[in-house]
């Protein structure tokens, strides 16, 4: 049985499911990068493996040009060999305490938004950013997650009629629907 949880959101539909980021057909997958924008293990190492070469070119012209992108921003590449057109790639933060890595989380996932927006993107799909080798405990990524995407939408028109957090486990899937649940 597939796990999907949905709720509609100032016209845009939010999706938790359990599934591969790589494998999304939306416009845009987002990468939970390192600031070297260098495919590092995790979804990072994946989706730079996935991708191929084109992203690993991209992305050293970017850090070449403007140099390592910091914590809570976003850039994007193209999608390379995958069904996405675009790849999003956001730094979140290393987990040390709410206060000082809050803020940066939401930044993560509002930037990516901006980013999608300003490329009229309709769909997008999320990793659990920070959520592993950052260490950010799940239940607080996924309602950190939830918050920033669920504020961002109600903000105003925005062109994206999809967002999807692609859960790779069933305990991110359970986290990211308890944090929708309680939207």
């Amino acid at each position: 049985m597939e796990k999907v949880a949905r709720r509609h959101i100032a016209g845009t539909d939010l999706v938790i499911l359990l599934g591969d980021i790589t494998v999304q057909g939306t416009d845009a997958i987002v990468n939970a990068a390192n600031s070297g924008l260098r495919g590092g293990g995790g979804v990072d190492g994946a989706i730079h493996r996935a991708a191929g070469p084109i992203i690993d070119r991209e992305c050293r012209a970017h850090v070449a040009q403007h140099g390592k992108l910091p914590p809570g921003r976003a850039m994007w590449t193209h999608g390379g060999n995958l069904a996405a057109r675009y790849i999003i790639h956001t730094v979140g933060p290393i987990y040390r305490s709410d206060e000082e890595s809050e803020p940066v989380l939401q930044s993560a996932y509002q930037e990516s938004l901006r980013m999608a927006d300003g490329l009229a993107l309709e769909s997008i799909s999320f990793p659990a950013i920070s959520a592993g080798v950052y260490g950010y405990p799940l239940d607080k990524a996924a309602r950190v997650a939830i918050e920033a995407i669920t504020d961002y939408l109600q903000q105003g028109e925005s062109s994206l009629k999809l967002v999807q957090m692609v859960c790779f486990s069933n305990a991110s899937y359970a986290a990211f629907s308890d944090a929708l649940d309680a939207v």
